[in-house]
């Protein structure tokens, strides 16, 4: 599928008349629980030719390139990236932190470890959270459910517990947050959860009610944290529009 992967990023280039400067995985089989017949959500970051970001007319700053049962493929114009990254934006830390990397380049390799000095506890705390909350709400109430979902929980709670102990963007694969913040009573219960899922095994189940009880309280626990984070002053565009510049001056 690599392979597969990288014709559909060459086509892209010949076809929208872009650079892809970077591409990675960025679902499931990122994080190293997906199971035989998971898609492949490959995300990657372009460049136009420096007249296009001159022209008056505005133009989109997404390709959505393809979407059915096995790929997932769509990127983000250098522009957006660089503007989301001010915020920081926790995804896009996720694509950066990817252990599967499809495409790289010179430049990203240069300038991806600037990307740190937006990163926001406050901003990460809140993305993870939200994640572990939103799921939780739609899926560990019920009697029975997508064992999977507990994988989705866990993983934005212990994303939470490493930014705060680390004040770092979390690692992507979730055997290390596994390894880091799960409970001792529920390592057996989650890595047989995880080798099923693996093997394609997992599906429906009863409510795992002391896990669903862990899900729900530190939930709380991370939403309060959240609130005693202020909101911290704006930093310094400067480091991203040099970033901008370097990617869409010719013969970057």
């Amino acid at each position: 599928m690599r392979d597969t992967i990288k014709k559909e990023l060459a086509e892209i280039e010949r076809r929208e008349n872009v650079q892809i400067l970077y591409c990675a995985e960025a679902g499931s089989r990122a994080w190293g629980f997906s199971s035989p017949d998971s898609d492949y959500d490959a995300r990657f970051i372009y460049v136009r030719k420096t007249e296009d970001y001159l022209k008056l007319e505005s133009f989109r700053d997404v390709i959505e390139w393809k979407l059915d049962d096995t790929l997932d493929i769509n990127g983000w114009d250098i522009r957006k990236l660089l503007r989301l990254l001010y915020n920081s934006n926790p995804v896009i830390f996720e694509w950066c932190g990817s252990p599967i990397v499809y495409k790289t380049t010179g430049f990203w390799e240069k300038n991806a470890p600037l990307f740190k000095e937006y990163f926001s506890e406050r901003a990460a705390l809140y993305h993870y959270v939200n994640i572990a909350r939103n799921h939780y709400k739609a899926y560990l109430s019920a009697d029975r459910l997508k064992l999977k979902k507990y994988f989705y929980v866990l993983r934005g709670l212990w994303a939470c517990d490493w930014v705060r102990d680390k004040k770092t963007p979390p690692p992507v694969p979730f055997e290390m947050l596994f390894e880091e913040y799960c409970p001792d009573e529920f390592r057996e219960t989650i890595s047989d959860l995880l080798a099923k899922k693996r093997s394609g095994e997992l599906g429906s189940g009863e409510n795992l009610t002391a896990l669903t009880d862990y899900s729900e309280k530190r939930i709380q626990h991370f939403t309060e944290l959240c609130a005693t984070y202020e909101k911290q002053p704006p930093k310094s565009w400067n480091t991203l529009n040099r970033i901008f510049l370097e990617a869409t001056l010719p013969n970057r």
